[in-house]
């Protein structure tokens, strides 16, 4: 097959065009290497996939329609696109909300319409487990109401759902929704928890940690994201036969063929747990910065999996202990401490 993914220098992009690849697949992948997080990283991802005959690095920013025009009319023929590339972080989003607007509602405004120009096979895109905002049931299911959003990265996201199903109704784009949740693993993001510890930690730092340690997360290792949404990806959604029934069959749309799914581990991992697996793999005890919730985040965050495990026959495995120590042997050589 051939994909067209966007954020390819991206943990999550990285990580899945070098599975596709190895698969025999073949990879356009577009990033426009923004300096949110170290570029370096971002170039070294791009590095190891260049590696690969089948990958065509496209360097462009979501927000240029013309610069996306181009490289779509020479990809040639596309089976499938991913989604990934975006703007993220809580806190950011309330300190620079434009970049939200312009790389997560225009820059994905800008891929459906290439793709209602020439339809794909399967359209996938990234939403995130911050769209369940005020939602206090847990585990988060697909089904849940979602329009109380605590935080302007989480309106975007549940923008992006919106408009991605307005879409796959109108022009009958089989669409799948990802709503990733806490994704760690080598290759991660340094702007992420598992990544500030373990930095800290080594040199000696304090570590913030947030709402005074009474927080979890739905910690879902890379490999197992990865494999969910490759499984996913095989198998686009079709429209439902019973248009006209009311309310949704799982988490299927009944009037669009558009579904969401959350990616996530299935199981809450308190957050100083997370602490203390870092601190047993480093050898080190952390110094803790204990402060309240930080605004636009949520204390619990754990995801319903059964409709991923429904759809796909998978349900991710891996421990939060085994992957703790995978990161942090891929943190400790990446950047030689």
């Amino acid at each position: 097959m051939r994909f067209l993914i966007t954020g390819t220098a991206g943990f999550i992009g990285f990580h899945l065009a070098r599975r596709l690849l190895d698969e025999g697949n073949e990879v356009v992948g577009l990033d426009g290497l923004t300096p949110y997080y170290d570029v370096e990283l971002k170039r070294r991802r791009h590095a190891i996939l260049s590696r690969h005959d089948g990958f065509r690095e496209e360097r462009v920013m979501l927000e240029d329609q013309a610069g996306l025009k181009r490289v779509w009319e020479d990809s040639g023929s596309i089976d499938a696109v991913v989604h990934l590339a975006a703007q993220v972080g809580v806190r950011h989003s309330s300190e620079a909300p434009g970049e939200f607007v312009d790389a997560n509602l225009i820059g994905t405004f800008n891929i459906m319409e290439l793709i209602r120009r020439r339809p794909v096979k399967h359209f996938l895109f990234a939403s995130s487990s911050s769209v369940y905002g005020a939602n206090s049931k847990t585990p988060f299911a697909e089904t849940d109401m979602c329009d109380q959003p605590l935080s302007f990265y989480a309106a975007t996201k549940k923008s992006c759902e919106l408009m991605a199903h307005s879409y796959s109704h109108l022009w009958g784009i089989p669409t799948t929704g990802l709503r990733f949740f806490t994704v760690y693993g080598p290759w991660g993001r340094p702007d992420m928890a598992p990544s500030k510890f373990t930095h800290r930690i080594i040199e000696g730092k304090p570590i913030d940690i947030y709402n005074h340690g009474r927080m979890e997360r739905d910690f879902i290792y890379i490999d197992d994201l990865i494999e969910a949404t490759v499984r996913l990806a095989r198998h686009a959604p079709e429209r439902l036969a019973d248009s006209s029934s009311s309310g949704r069959e799982g988490a299927r749309a009944p009037s669009a063929p558009f579904r969401v799914v959350n990616i996530g581990g299935g199981r809450p991992v308190g957050l100083l747990s997370l602490v203390a697996e870092i601190e047993k793999n480093l050898g080190k005890t952390a110094i803790r910065n204990m402060l309240p919730l930080q605004a636009g985040d949520v204390p619990s965050a754990v995801a319903c999996v059964d409709f991923l495990e429904k759809l796909t026959g998978y349900r991710p495995l891996t421990s939060i202990a085994t992957g703790v120590e995978a990161f942090v042997k891929w943190h400790r050589s990446y950047y030689d401490q």
